[in-house]
Order: structure tokens, then sequence, then C-alpha cells
């Protein structure tokens, strides 16, 4: 049977961190089995549903690397693959299971489960629907049906003995029927729930491996028990583990958490963040932390997924994203980075723009970051912090340096790296000081900061003029 995995976003218009994650999985088990990835919209809540956010998921993925194989814009056998085109197939299904007596019509109002939740409140209990309506008579259901009475389907849950739900990353769960409660299938206003849409849609698009968050795992055993109703073979469970934000709670957009498009914006590279996030949950064999698409591909192992939570962190993920960076040629990082450059650069050449940021380019973590690096290079003043002003005063030498550098830079005419390098050459032979005490006070004199890129190219772009006057101020 050839592997097919699903990834089944709400069209909400974004993507949170650990959403994109569980889609990496979904398509690295789907692509390690010469498989299909199918991309299948969940909008059963139409309130939640933003306009353009299809567009917007297939631009994202795409982004990524990943290779749609079916999906609401490029369709194959198994479509609509948009659940609310779907509602009468739903609808059928849920029927059929009224039929076999596995659900029932349940017309109980807003204000009768009110009242049962309250009293499940007050007995300090979780709310169960107590299956009243599953009792009614043939006559009773059909008068209401006749009547135009609202109502939902519910599934008719065992009450008792347990379900077994086999998964490949917690192995083999057992859920006590007793907790699971009566649950909607079909809503009033004829949408199916998430789990009774996600059941139906996974059998008739054959879907092989279902993919998610751990936090559904006891979910699962609803799920069973309706594959066990209709006698369908269950997929292949593979359930993760949380991603935690740095607070240590659940990524979520409302929390403020960044959003794929968030980092892709603020100039992280997609293949870094598709290259971090597989890292959280999982691990390779061999410890190797970068992958190509294809390495991922081939390397990956579901039995690997990790049963705890991983933790989302922006250091690593700037570490990646670095990374990536470096391994850019010269041409692809310009044009990658030159639009994320928002100072005023109208009175600079073309070739002066490049080569800072080609200076840059072994430095920089993300794209946004560009304008704080380079921030030097635009400003008249710059502020030395009270710690290095106790450098630049920890030194009789200090002075020296700074004094007679100015004097040999004073006297070049040849404005270029190479002659800032020779004479800071000079300045060794003549004061006698080499190392950090040479380059360090230099350095913090012109800019302020105590690191930065190489220190010829870092004078030569700042230019004489204000070389010349940090230097003497």
């Amino acid at each position: 049977m050839k592997v097919r995995t699903r990834f089944a976003p709400s069209p909400t218009g974004f993507m949170h961190i650990g959403n994109l994650r569980t889609a990496i999985f979904e398509y690295l088990v789907a692509k390690k089995y010469d498989g299909d990835f199918i991309l299948r919209i969940e909008d059963t809540d139409q309130n939640r549903k933003v306009e353009g956010a299809i567009d917007f998921i297939y631009k994202t993925l795409n982004l990524c690397g990943f290779k749609i194989d079916e999906g609401p814009l490029n369709e194959g056998s198994y479509g609509p693959y948009i659940q609310s085109e779907r509602k009468e197939i739903y609808k059928k299904y849920a029927l059929e299971l009224v039929e076999k007596n596995e659900a029932y019509y349940c017309f109980c109002t807003e204000e009768e489960l009110n009242s049962m939740r309250e009293k499940a409140n007050a007995r300090k209990k979780p709310f169960l629907y107590d299956g009243r309506c599953s009792r009614l008579s043939k006559e009773k259901i059909e008068e209401n049906l006749r009547n135009g009475v609202p109502y939902v389907i519910r599934q008719k849950m065992p009450k008792t003995g347990t379900t077994i739900v086999e998964d490949v990353v917690y192995g083999k769960i057992k859920i006590d029927n007793s907790i699971l409660d009566d649950q909607i299938l079909l809503k009033s206003d004829g949408f199916p729930t998430y789990n009774f849409a996600n059941v139906i849609d996974d059998h008739l698009m054959a879907i092989t491996h279902v993919i998610r968050g751990k936090e559904y795992l006891d979910q699962t055993a609803k799920y069973n028990l309706l594959y066990d109703a209709f006698g369908w073979e269950k997929p292949t469970y593979i359930h993760v583990a949380m991603v935690l934000g740095e607070d240590g709670n659940k990524l979520s957009k409302r929390n403020g958490d960044a959003s794929f498009m968030d980092l892709y914006e603020d100039g992280y590279l997609p293949s870094a963040i598709v290259n971090y996030l597989v890292l959280l949950g999982w691990s390779p064999s061999d410890n190797k932390e970068i992958f190509t698409m294809d390495e991922l591909a081939s390397a990956f192992d579901e039995k690997r997924i990790s049963k705890s939570s991983s933790s989302y962190d922006v250091k690593k993920l700037k570490w990646f994203n670095q990374k990536y960076i470096k391994e850019m040629n010269d041409e692809d990082y310009i044009k990658f980075v030159r639009p994320f450059l928002t100072l005023d650069v109208s009175n600079k050449s073309e070739e002066w723009v490049n080569k800072l940021l080609l200076i840059y380019k072994n430095h920089l973590s993300y794209g946004k970051e560009i304008n704080e690096l380079v921030n030097i290079f635009f400003n008249e003043e710059i502020n030395i912090s009270s710690e290095l002003q106790e450098f630049m005063k920890s030194d009789e030498n200090i002075d020296l340096v700074i004094k007679t550098y100015y004097e040999e830079l004073a006297k070049l005419e040849d404005w270029h790296p190479a002659k800032i390098t020779e004479v800071i050459e000079i300045v060794k032979e003549k004061t006698g000081v080499k190392g950090k005490l040479l380059y360090m006070p230099i350095r913090i004199k012109i800019s302020g900061v105590e690191h930065g890129p190489e220190l010829p190219d870092e004078i030569y772009l700042l230019g004489r003029e204000k070389v010349l006057k940090r230097l003497s101020n």
C-alpha cells in the first residue's frame, strides 16, 4: 500500500511554528517511503476562516520546499480537499452510523445541556452527555424530524471496557471507555465536528499515517471506535510531543509567539527554519545537524521521535540561520539581504553598499539584523559604553596606539583595505604593541564596539574623514 500522509490546517491566515513542525514530520514520512503528501483544508469552523488563507498555506509550504502531491489547488482523485465542500459526504456517513445504531439524533437544547454542565460542575466532575436522546422511541424521533426540531448526531460510545490505541511513539495506550463522551459527529448547521470529519476524510483519501500532537492522543480512542463502527482499517498513528515556548507554555500566536511568516519576513531562511524545527523532537542516528530536504527525507526515522516536549529556542534558530547564510554565494547573499537594509544609502554607490553587506556576511543571524550591525556607518556620533571606556584607560600604550595610528593614517593617499592593513603593521612596529591592545582600541575608537568585521574593511567603508575625526576625538 502506498504511504499517504496529510497536512490539514485551518484557513486562519498564518501557520505557527508547532503546526509547521508537524507538517514537516508528515512530509518526511511520506517522502521517506516515496509516498504522497496531501494538503486538506479543515474549515468546519467557518467563523475563523480568513480570505486568501489557502493561497497563503500553499505559499508557506512551497517556501519550505514541500511538494504538495494533492490539494485544493492541484486536485487528485480524492477531492474535494476543502471540508466545507464535503458536507453531503459527512451527512451520508453520519446517517449510516444512525442506521447501524452506532450513532443517534440528539434534540437537546442549549438550556438542557447547560443544566447538565452545571450539575456536573456542582459534583466537581467533568461534563459527559448522559445519552438521554439515545433512549428516545423511534416514533418520537420521527415526530421531531417531521416538525423540524434542530438536532445534532452523536456517536454512541461504549460505557464499559477499554479501547486500545497503538502509536509509533507512545506504544500501546489503554483508554477507559467510561471517560468517553458521546461526541457530536454532525452539528445542527450540517457541518461535521473536527474528529468526525478527520476520520471520514482520512479513510476516503486513503491516508495511511496520521501524525498530530500528543494532546490528541486520548481522542484517538474515539477515532478507533468510529473506524470499528464502519469496519474500516485504522491508519498508523504517530503522536508528537508539543513544542513549548521559552516561557514553558505551548507555542501560540495569541501569546505573541512568531509564526512562520513572521520569521520569514524578519529574514530567516525557510530551509534553516525547517532544519531547526525538524530537530525539535526528533534526532538523527548520527547527531548530524545540517540537512538538505532530500537528506532529511532519507535520514528521517519516525521511531526516533521523542516522547518529551521540546523547547523553541530563538538563539539556536539564529545559529542555524547564520550557518545557512554563510553557505550562500556572495551574489545570492546580496540579493537576500539587500531588501532588509532600510537605512538611507541614496548617496552611496552600489559598490559601497555591496561591500558593506558582504563584510557582515559571517556575522548576520537574520535579514533585519543588518540595520543594527551596520548602524555605525550611518551615525555621525558613537557611544562608547562605560565598560569599554574603562578598557581604554586600562593600559598606558592605548593612547600611544591611537595617536600613532591617526598620524600614519592621515598620511595615507590610497584609501584601500590593503593599504589600511599596512598602516596597522606600521603602528605595530613603531609602538611595539600587538594583539588585543593594538586592534581593539582602534576598533572601539572608530565604532564604539569591541567586535565586528575585518578592521581594514570597516575603516575603508567608514571613510577617511569620519575615521580621522573619530580617532582625533
